[in-house]
């Protein structure tokens, strides 16, 4: 996707601060993060998904809290936007203990890009697609890379979760972590609320008179406030596929030195690689395995499931490739941008040939999730099947393997000669 292409169909984020941040290359053939106003595929696959919401009536009650004026104790720490929340939570907890890296170097050196359709695991009652790893693995991963000491906690009680939230906030003067339900955050669009306990943000203030905080959400563009008793609604949500019992994270200690990246960087590729490609055919869910599976089912889904199911399962793929926080097309983009930073670190010429490879791949993956909102909206002109789709999602998984094959045949011989 070129920086011009960058979608700014604004709808749903009007009135708000909002955005997307999406990966895209200039005429120089270089990654930027650019500020995207929102894209009308994702935003039609949201309306389908809203026309089945059981929170309608709840849904339409919510009001959109307008930022307050801050006043109390604020650690020194600027926001910057990024494409993918939990990215964005470690690049702020990082920058603070001294450590500056770029959100594609943090999801690269974590090995964040992953591929998963799993239909024995339901949210919202649909099967799983997922173009990333778990949740809170890209924490651990990366700080145990850089030799950093963390720690993680839950509670049982909101009031301790809160309390101990203070205590490093104030007494520590540390910035925190915390795992959220998106539901029930009153910056976000109500349009985009949805019961998912998996987002991140940094808390780095609190005014102790109002009982306010300070957060940095990646998801937004400026510096958020909430109030006590949202952040503690938030971080303990009623509903959700897991509790989250007021998970938090934080940094303890950084090393004095941090180690050379260049074989960490060749590290985490190779790691990637066998994620995408190392599972015999018959684990059919993951990695390039998963795409291909997907590229089976979609086919028939229609016969499977019948026209509206169908179409809500569509939907939610749309999402999931294209929702709040993924840079676009799954994090492919991201990974090219990575790939990128990574062939100026180590010096490996060779891995601009493999960014150039999955730009190319990500933008299949935006075709796709266009011509699945043209059949999500049913447009007359330019309607596609699912079989197209099917095809699509084939000529993505083969693409996908070849060059995750070919990359670990690269990384690896510059790993021999280290």
């Amino acid at each position: 996707m070129k920086v011009k292409d960058v979608p700014q169909d604004l709808k749903y984020y009007e009135g708000t601060h909002v955005r997307d941040v999406n990966y895209a290359v200039d005429d120089e053939g270089k990654y930027q993060a650019v500020l995207s106003d929102g894209w009308a595929p994702k935003t039609e696959a949201l309306e389908l998904a809203l026309e089945e919401d059981v929170d309608k009536d709840e849904r339409s009650r919510m009001k959109l809290q307008t930022q307050a004026d801050f006043k109390g104790f604020e650690l020194a720490l600027e926001h910057r936007p990024a494409a993918h929340c939990e990215n964005g939570t470690i690049s702020s907890l990082l920058r603070y203990h001294g450590i500056d890296l770029s959100e594609p170097m943090i999801f690269g050196l974590a090995s964040g890009l992953f591929f998963t359709h799993i239909t024995f695991i339901k949210m919202g009652g649909l099967p799983v697609t997922s173009f990333r790893t778990f949740p809170g693995v890209l924490f651990k991963r990366i700080t145990k890379l850089l030799g950093i000491k963390t720690k993680t906690r839950r509670f049982f009680s909101p009031e301790k979760a809160m309390q101990a939230l203070d205590r490093l906030l104030l007494e520590k003067k540390t910035p925190v972590g915390c795992v959220v339900g998106m539901y029930d955050l009153p910056y976000v669009p109500a349009e985009y609320r949805f019961r998912f306990n998996g987002h991140n943000i940094c808390v780095i203030g609190k005014d102790e008179e109002t009982n306010d905080y300070c957060v940095l959400d990646s998801n937004v563009t400026q510096k958020e406030t909430i109030s006590r008793d949202d952040l503690a609604v938030v971080r303990f949500p009623a509903g959700g596929v897991y509790p989250l019992m007021g998970q938090m994270y934080w940094i303890k200690s950084v090393p004095e030195q941090l180690p050379d990246l260049k074989p960490l960087i060749l590290k985490s590729i190779h790691k990637t690689c066998w994620f995408m490609t190392s599972q015999p055919k018959f684990i059919k869910y993951v990695g390039a395995n998963g795409i291909l599976y997907l590229s089976e089912r979609i086919r028939n889904w229609e016969t499977m499931m019948g026209k509206r199911k169908a179409l809500l399962n569509l939907a939610q793929v749309v999402r999931m490739l294209e929702e709040i926080g993924t840079g676009g097309a799954g994090f492919r983009f991201m990974y090219g941008a990575f790939l990128q930073e990574a062939a100026d670190v180590t010096g490996i010429n060779e891995l601009n040939d493999y960014c150039r490879r999955i730009t190319e791949i990500g933008d299949l993956w935006r075709d796709f999730a266009y011509k699945a909102s043209r059949i999500i909206k049913k447009r007359e002109k330019d309607q596609y099947t699912y079989n197209d789709l099917g095809d699509l999602l084939q000529i993505i998984g083969e693409k996908e393997r070849d060059l995750f094959v070919d990359l670990d045949r690269t990384v690896k011989s510059y790993m021999q000669g280290e």
